[in-house]
């Protein structure tokens, strides 16, 4: 928390994202993943109490649930990211080329502005009730098919795997893989990965169209080394922990860390795969820009890697991957280059250490046991197995009083509410209601699309409940304003806390004349 000339600074930062278009509320919502059954090492458990063995992982915490509509026109319509996509599968499969020329005619439905999905939009749409089982019998696909047309691997092409059920995305991979392959980073829905794929390969093809702005990160770098992210509305531990562990362990640390008021927070978790995978930068890798796959506001260690070359690690996710006859992995996601022993020639014997699918890829490695035990990796790709991963804690960004001890010292948190204003646009006059939980400083503030302050409509000491003022569109001259975008910021303090932190939130509005 800052004070008020700190949050002065944290909000021009802030309204610099807003301006660049980046920030509309939570304009990147992080789909929850869907698991809702909570596991040990090799087994499905009921969900375990805080301080006990396994506490605190993906399905004991709730995010936005996933949510369709069918429009009956063949689209679907994601009602927590307002992305549209296509219902339909087509007939065919296609090269990274022929996906692009195939998205950029299509007519689908009537609509002509279809385009590829990027990485991030297509895997919002992953769930992770999915199972890989052996074969189709077994397995349950990783995406909602009462609203998604679906087909294993085998179905358009009959010498594929049932698990060739990749989709093309218009993400290309700052890098190549497997030698020198151009690379395209695709979500595979039967298996639960991310992988980067030869751009040479046959894809299936989930168009989307509407917003475009989904999958941009506004991060703000705090004093108190935390990042907060206004897009996805998480705030994220800027450096993480620089030592590997297992998965149990993983989850412990952060238990033993919210004991200890960690960054001054007591509300810290492991990420789930979704939230993790929301803050990879994919115009960046080791290759590209020597740089591990992360937002640079974040430090991630160098390490020396299966091949003993400088590299970065992966980081445990809280989301089990039911990849197999047991729920005994976890997902991570590699922020370094997602390792694998090839055999080169293949059949060969002669295994070569090498990236087979990109620094961004999302795996999974078992949640215990000894890493020597795989000298060559699992799988067709040998993908390297290393147990012992990497921890970066997330909480959610939310404004929050008694946590901190001030506003009356109070065990459970309270929260200050400020409501879009009403109406929205406006002309000339528009209302701001908000509620205050405690006798509260409030200031509220209007600021023009250049960040300049236009007026001050509160400023002062006000008692608990729920408070209303009108803006009619002045200057703190008295004069008219012009038409366009303002926004308005409440900064609320404790009275008796003068220095200890101030709340802030922060809306859009529009004046029309």
């Amino acid at each position: 928390m800052k004070t008020f000339e700190n949050a002065a600074n944290l909000f021009s930062s802030f309204l610099v994202l807003l301006f660049c278009g980046l920030v509309h509320g939570q304009s990147y919502k992080v789909v929850d993943t869907g698991q809702s059954q909570c596991f040990d090492n090799n087994i499905i458990i009921a969900a375990p109490d805080s301080g006990t063995a396994f506490f605190g992982q993906d399905a004991q915490y709730s995010g936005f649930q996933p949510a369709y509509q069918d429009n009956g026109d063949g689209t679907i319509t994601d009602l927590i990211t307002g992305l549209i996509w296509q219902k339909m599968l087509p007939d065919a499969k296609y090269d990274y080329g022929e996906c692009v020329m195939f998205a950029d005619t299509s007519t689908y439905a009537g609509y002509t502005d279809w385009r590829l999905p990027t990485i991030k939009e297509l895997y919002s749409l992953i769930l992770f009730s999915g199972i890989t089982g052996m074969d189709e019998q077994s397995s349950v696909p990783y995406i909602d098919t009462n609203y998604f047309d679906f087909r294993f691997g085998g179905t358009v092409i009959p010498s594929e795997r049932f698990i060739d059920a990749q989709y093309a995305t218009n993400t290309i991979y700052r890098g190549t893989t497997m030698g020198d392959n151009e690379t395209m980073f695709g979500v595979n829905f039967v298996d639960g990965r991310i992988k980067g794929y030869p751009t040479s390969k046959d894809f299936e093809i989930r168009l989307i169209r509407g917003r475009t702005d989904y999958g941009i990160n506004a991060f703000i770098e705090n004093s108190d080394s935390t990042i907060s992210d206004f897009a996805t509305g998480l705030m994220w531990d800027q450096t993480g922990i620089s030592i590997g562990m297992d998965w149990e362990t993983a989850l412990a640390w952060v238990t033993a860390r919210n004991t200890e008021l960690y960054r001054g927070y007591s509300d810290w978790r492991l990420p789930n795969i979704k939230e993790l995978h929301s803050i990879v930068d994919y115009d960046r890798s080791p290759s590209f820009t020597n740089s591990p796959a992360i937002a640079e506001v974040f430090f991630v260690p160098m390490i020396s890697d299966e091949g003993g070359n400088d590299n970065y690690p992966f980081y445990w996710a809280s989301t089990t991957h039911f990849d197999g006859p047991a729920p005994d992995k976890a997902t991570y996601v590699c922020f370094g280059e997602a390792l694998g022993f090839m055999q080169v020639p293949p059949n060969s014997g002669n295994y070569v250490l090498q990236d087979v699918h990109g620094a961004g890829a999302q795996r999974s490695d078992p949640k215990a046991g000894d890493p020597n035990d795989y000298p060559y990796g699992h799988g067709p790709q040998g993908d390297v197995i290393r147990i012992y991963n990497y921890v970066r804690v997330v909480r959610n960004l939310e404004v929050e009083i008694g946590t901190k001890d001030w506003f009356g010292n109070d065990d459970q948190p309270q929260k200050f509410w400020l409501d879009q204003n009403h109406p929205n646009p406006f002309n000339p006059t528009t209302t701001i209601k908000y509620e205050l939980p405690q006798r509260s400083i409030v200031q509220i503030t209007i600021y023009d699309l250049l960040g300049g302050k236009v007026t001050t409509l509160v400023s002062e000491k006000q008692s608990a409940g729920n408070k209303s003022v009108i803006w009619n569109a002045t200057n703190n001259r008295g004069q008219l304003v012009s038409a366009g975008v303002y926004f308005y910021q409440i900064r609320v303090q404790d009275p008796n806390a003068i220095g200890a932190g101030d709340l802030v939130q922060t809306r859009k509005m529009i004046l029309i004349k």
